[in-house]
């Protein structure tokens, strides 16, 4: 059946709801035909170019409020979906059609209308909204209530175009994406194609990465205002239909400096982890279950697969990690210059039970594709540069325009077993991924275009000075450019010595002297300087027996045992007032090696730092004939001025 009203007036509207339910008595579901659906009602807007379908189960169920303001569609649940009278142009009622075409690549039409259309303003807090889908005949059509609120760090808080997050009362299958509660709505406002997420999730389908998402895009009414062009996709969470560890000993963990203790202190759900020393938060088990005990438990179980990778111990690493995930996942974001990697954002792993961790799902990647972040609050500038690394053209020695990426990420490079599987995992792919992925996207923008979606989204966000079809280009040239460049640097990836250490030795010690001035504080004009010729005299090596990128340079705590890097440099330490490596806020002097291992920077901290004096030791390891030949570089620090004066 279909009844059309144009041109409604409250009152019109009043009285053609009366005429429905005269016309139109309830009828039984029972007697309704075989396979047929609910009767669905559609709404058109804004000219009568929107179509907005709400499931109801009978003409009765669509009435008016008492101030003739609202049209109200009551829900099975026993809520009405309000839509106010002067949006109208015209009302349809149909049924479903039977079959659905199961095209994902459509441009659907999602509204939602917030209780008293108060609006959204907060990332902390659901404000309680009904949720109407137009599956355009490709799924089936989809009402029902929900909660919506902000989210989103610098998404939210710089861009005028918000992210959002919809959890629905019930679980639902969306737009063919099986059932859950919690969805997400990406703006994609800086991302001027709209496709950088997208992209990557495509490539994550090709290469076999579990729980990859995917990617449905819907133009979004919010309270009847026309707000864009949205990428609907799951919530990163724990669900039997999202990432399907077990309920009971599944983890699911994200490395992220906004959700980790320092951003996030009173959260109770993060840590630092024990031997990296990176930020991390425990997803699952959930907020509902937590006590300090599963945090710590968590802690425990990633530091087992830290120490495998600290010590580079291939055997150790295989029982703990799904070596395939960790490689396929590097790889597609140093592929799109992904700096979150540096951070570390929005690097998700999980576990079920004893099994290994794997990584994933991959997640934000709208700061990649050489993001110009010297503009970020107000830019939209990417493609620039093909050539930058995160990891760099020799990942174990962090030598990329991000030499601070944790180094969990890294150490791995001085495993001859991964480094292998890494060239072969690009070899079969790298001829491919680009195609493939970039097909899928070129699917979804006929269909904004077919659709005027993509006219009206930049009607809607203009952005001076972009063109759709020229960033559509860059994207695809940096893309092609891209493939081959990591060809290049992957081949170029130095395979470290495979020969097995079975003992050390240490050589002997050198000491440096250095002055540094307090007032200075980071920016010393001296450095400490290494001869080179002295350490390898020391290790009984020639010169040209000496590879660089398999020379090491770690702290050493005034015991003698090994510490960890907390410095932005490929290796360094923080040292704290008992020239023991420790992190920065306790810090008093710090060592970071770059490219140069022979000429180290330094700097003091001058919160902290109000001594003459301090002596800490560095050590240079090298792998020769089955011996790490050991030497110690002992750095005396004299401090002139200490305190500024401030004493």
């Amino acid at each position: 059946m279909k009844i059309l009203f144009t041109q409604a007036s409250r009152m019109a509207l009043l009285a053609w709801t009366f005429l429905l339910l005269w016309q139109f008595p309830l009828c039984a579901q029972d007697e309704q035909p075989t396979g047929q659906q609910r009767t669905h009602l559609h709404m058109n807007a804004a000219g009568g170019k929107w179509d907005f379908p709400v499931t109801i189960d009978s003409i009765t169920d669509i009435t008016v409020s008492s101030d003739l303001s609202h049209l109200l569609l009551n829900m099975p649940d026993g809520q009405s979906m309000p839509f106010t009278i002067s949006h109208i142009d015209s009302l349809t009622v149909l049924n479903d059609p039977l079959e659905e075409s199961k095209n994902p690549y459509k441009v659907f039409q999602l509204y939602v209308t917030t209780r008293d259309e108060a609006g959204v303003h907060s990332r902390e807090s659901y404000t309680d909204a009904w949720f109407s889908l137009n599956a355009q005949g490709s799924f089936s059509h989809f009402t029902a209530a929900t909660g919506i609120r902000g989210r989103g760090n610098s998404s939210y808080l710089w861009y005028d175009k918000k992210p959002y997050r919809l959890k629905l009362n019930e679980k639902h299958k969306v737009l063919g994406l099986s059932k859950a509660k919690s969805w997400v709505l990406l703006a994609n406002y800086r991302d001027v194609t709209d496709l950088m997420n997208t992209f990557v999730f495509e490539m994550g389908h090709y290469v076999g990465l579990p729980y990859t998402n995917h990617t449905r895009y819907v133009e979004l009414f919010l309270d009847g205002s026309y707000e864009g062009l949205y990428q609907l996709t799951e919530q990163v969470q724990q669900n039997k239909n999202r990432v399907a560890v077990s309920d009971e000993g599944g983890i699911l963990i994200s490395l992220d400096v906004d959700d980790g203790p320092a951003e996030s202190p009173s959260a109770g759900d993060n840590f630092w982890s024990e031997v990296y020393g990176m930020p991390v938060c425990v997803k699952y088990p959930d907020d509902e279950w937590f006590t300090s005990h599963t945090v710590d438990s968590v802690r425990t179980v990633f530091a087992e697969l830290e120490r495998a990778i600290k010590s580079k111990n291939f055997a150790a690493v295989e029982q703990l990690l799904d070596v395939p995930s960790m490689i396929k996942y590097l790889q597609l974001q140093e592929f799109v210059y992904n700096v979150e990697l540096s951070a570390p954002r929005s690097i998700y792993m999980h576990k079920d039970g004893d099994g290994r961790w794997v990584m994933g799902p991959l997640w934000d990647f709208d700061a990649g594709y050489d993001f110009d972040w010297g503009s970020m609050t107000t830019g939209h500038t990417f493609f620039t540069d093909f050539t930058e690394t995160v990891m760099g053209t020799n990942p174990l020695k962090r030598n990329g325009q991000y030499n601070y990426v944790p180094q969990f990420f890294t150490d791995l490079f001085g495993c001859p077993e991964f480094v292998e599987q890494y060239k072969a995992q690009w070899a079969a792919v790298k001829d491919s991924i680009v195609t493939v992925a970039w097909d899928a996207c070129l699917r979804y923008v006929a269909e904004w275009r077919a659709s005027g979606a993509l006219t009206r989204e930049f009607a809607r966000w203009p952005l001076a000075g972009k063109s759709f079809d020229t960033e559509l280009e860059k994207m695809h040239q940096w893309l092609l450019n891209r493939q081959r460049h990591m060809t290049y640097l992957i081949a170029a990836i130095p395979v470290p010595d495979a020969t097995p250490v079975v003992g050390e030795k240490l050589c002997g010690t050198i000491t440096a002297r250095v002055k540094m001035d307090w007032n200075a504080g980071y920016s010393q004009s001296n450095k400490v300087s290494v001869s080179k010729s002295r350490v390898l005299g020391l290790m009984g090596l020639q010169e040209s027996e000496l590879q660089e990128s398999n020379l090491s340079i770690v702290p050493l705590y005034t015991d003698g045992s090994e510490g960890e890097n907390h410095t932005n440099g490929t290796y360094g330490a923080w040292f704290n007032e008992d020239d023991d490596p420790g992190y920065y806020d306790d810090g008093h002097t710090y060592i970071e090696v770059f490219q140069d291992l022979w000429n180290w920077n330094c700097g003091l901290y001058q919160w902290n730092c109000y001594d003459d004096s301090h002596t800490v030791t560095m050590q240079y390891q090298y792998p020769h004939d089955g011996t790490l030949l050991k030497v110690n570089v002992k750095v005396v620090f004299t401090i002139e001025n200490a305190g500024g004066g401030w004493w």
